[in-house]
């Protein structure tokens, strides 16, 4: 099957808003990389639910099958959602930063092409995103980074920038963090997550393929043993 018609393109939308990975992969598996990529990225506009999150996670997979085969091709879409965070493209760029964490995920080397631009989207003396929605997003990409791409994370000192989140007065971007140093390996870091094992707030983040809502503190303690923090 090599096209990807109107029938095509309605039927993953519907399969999207399911809110299930597995039968949307099976449905992609089929169709060229590039047939995909459009209707994927409508997806993340979608603010509520779990339809854009699995449209990210599709995402992911794509270009890395993309990458695999044309390399450059998978750079063309990375740099349009670059662009599409840029002041001047005229868009806000709805889940860029989480489709590229998620590319890079799944494909080493568009991890070590971009892991650093991801990065920049979280530091005030880098690429600093404003708007604090995409900031999140950019925030859950450097978890991601940090649980499937750990030695490129601890490669540029994400958790250097990622530190100063742990006192964040927004809960999501502060459990982020707190999510994302739990698997960069840096013990030295167990006293700050420590203190804020008495954070009661509630976040919802999307983990393990599904919304969860959660607390600080229970993200804490998970960080703190992941880490092996009572070993020390």
């Amino acid at each position: 099957m090599s096209g990807f018609s109107y029938k095509d393109r309605r039927r993953l939308s519907l399969l999207l808003k399911e809110g299930r990975l597995p039968p949307v992969m099976d449905y992609i598996s089929s169709f060229p990389p590039q047939k995909l990529i459009s209707t994927l990225i409508r997806s993340f506009y979608q603010p509520e639910g779990l339809e854009r999150w699995i449209a990210i996670r599709a995402f992911g997979h794509v270009i890395n099958r993309l990458a695999q085969k044309d390399v450059e091709a998978a750079r063309v879409v990375m740099r349009r959602l670059m662009w599409s965070l840029n002041d001047e493209s005229g868009g806000i760029g709805w889940g860029a930063p989480e489709a590229m964490a998620e590319a890079m995920s799944q494909n080493e080397i568009l991890a070590r092409e971009y892991s650093r631009i991801l990065l920049s989207y979280i530091w005030e003396d880098g690429n600093f995103l404003e708007y604090m929605p995409l900031r999140r997003g950019a925030l859950w990409g450097l978890y991601r980074l940090a649980k499937t791409r750990t030695k490129i994370f601890r490669e540029i000192e994400a958790w250097k920038i990622l530190k100063g989140y742990l006192s964040d007065r927004d809960a999501e971007s502060k459990a982020l963090a707190i999510l994302a140093l739990g698997y960069s390996g840096v013990r030295e870091l167990c006293d700050d997550i420590a203190n804020n094992l008495s954070d009661r707030r509630l976040v919802k983040i999307f983990l393990d393929d599904d919304l969860k809502e959660i607390s600080i503190a229970d993200l804490a303690a998970l960080s703190l043993d992941k880490l092996s923090c009572k070993d020390r």
